[in-house]
């Protein structure tokens, strides 16, 4: 540390460029390279690779945090085995995904519930694989940030906080409700993460903001209250402030919903579509990444004990764009654990 310059050149090959190793930090990323399920554009496989690689050129100064590149952050390395799976499975649910989209040919049948059999299989290995990642870093004292890949990535994650905590909210950043149960045939969809969530782990409220492409049964759950959930839809946020409601009046109303124990996933497609262009499901409509960070500002400044984080979603395009943003989104989700 003695060596170390915050203002000088980003040198690559650690996250954000600072000079903590696995020891040291106090916050552990753990990146999951995998879009095995996704039902969309494929790419977000490449998110943690391409975050990481642009992450050093972010500058660490946020207006009122004192000395932000202090905050002793690491990243573990991209675990290649689960890379080059999810390469292989990928080529799979396409054919199957494609199968589905073709109104499921009769004489195609058996070959394609194994296709999804195995997927399921898999993705099942993975999720124990994340939950006890999770946990042997946070029996070392660590607070973790998982780092996508799909949105299915962090329900390992979830599940292995949950097991330390036995009553915590969700706060979810998203254009979609992920609600939808087994979407595709597969139980570990991107589309179903929440809905995992709701029927596995601990939580006691989940709170969505930004949601604006959802189905008629992921309605029916946010309607249902015995779920404990808590949509704050894109369309009605910006009616409101159409009539003259302030973000931070809003801001105010999402915090206050959630318990004192909060767990923050950030999928990209939240954010409007010129942040992030490449994602495998953008949406009209969302945030920007300003309102994004006020709403991380003012839950901290709640004082409420944020436990654990996840990004995900954040494909690399055909420039640094996508990945400029998702470096600068998980540089604040550190802010927010530290």
């Amino acid at each position: 540390m003695a060596d170390f310059d915050p203002n000088g050149v980003g040198v690559k090959g650690t996250i954000f460029g600072l000079p903590y190793d696995t020891e040291q930090a106090d916050i552990l990323i753990i990146p999951m390279p995998w879009d095995v399920t996704v039902s969309y554009n494929s790419g977000t496989i490449d998110g943690p690779a391409a975050i990481l690689e642009a992450s050093s050129q972010i500058d660490y100064e946020i207006p009122g945090v004192a000395l932000p590149w202090k905050t002793k952050v690491a990243m573990l390395e991209i675990p290649e085995m689960w890379y080059s799976t999810g390469v292989n499975l990928r080529f799979k649910a396409r054919s199957y995904i494609d199968w589905l989209e073709s109104d499921s040919p009769k004489d195609e049948r058996e070959e394609m519930l194994l296709k999804c059999e195995e997927i399921n299989t898999h993705c099942e290995q993975l999720m124990t694989y994340i939950q006890q990642e999770t946990k042997y870093w946070l029996d070392q004292g660590k607070k973790t940030i998982l780092l996508g890949g799909d949105h299915s990535t962090p329900f390992g994650h979830i599940q292995a906080l949950s097991q330390k905590h036995d009553d915590f909210g969700i706060l979810q950043i998203d254009a979609h409700a992920d609600l939808r149960t087994a979407y595709e045939g597969f139980k570990y969809s991107h589309a179903s993460v929440m809905y995992n969530v709701l029927e596995e782990t601990s939580i006691s409220r989940l709170v969505q903001v930004g949601v604006r492409d959802y189905c008629e049964e992921e309605f029916a759950r946010i309607e249902s209250t015995d779920l404990h959930v808590k949509t704050f839809f894109d369309q009605h946020l910006k009616e409101e402030r159409f009539q003259g409601k302030t973000w931070h009046q809003q801001c105010e109303e999402i915090i206050a919903v959630l318990p004192e124990q909060v767990y923050v996933t950030v999928d990209i497609d939240g954010l409007k579509p010129e942040f992030c262009p490449s994602t495998g499901t953008p949406v009209p409509g969302g945030m920007d990444t300003d309102e994004l960070f006020y709403l991380f500002k003012m839950l901290k400044e709640s004082g409420k004990e944020i436990m654990g984080a996840d990004l995900v979603e954040v494909a690399p395009g055909a420039t640094e764009w996508d990945a400029n943003v998702g470096a600068r989104v998980l540089w604040r989700l550190t802010q927010l654990l530290s």
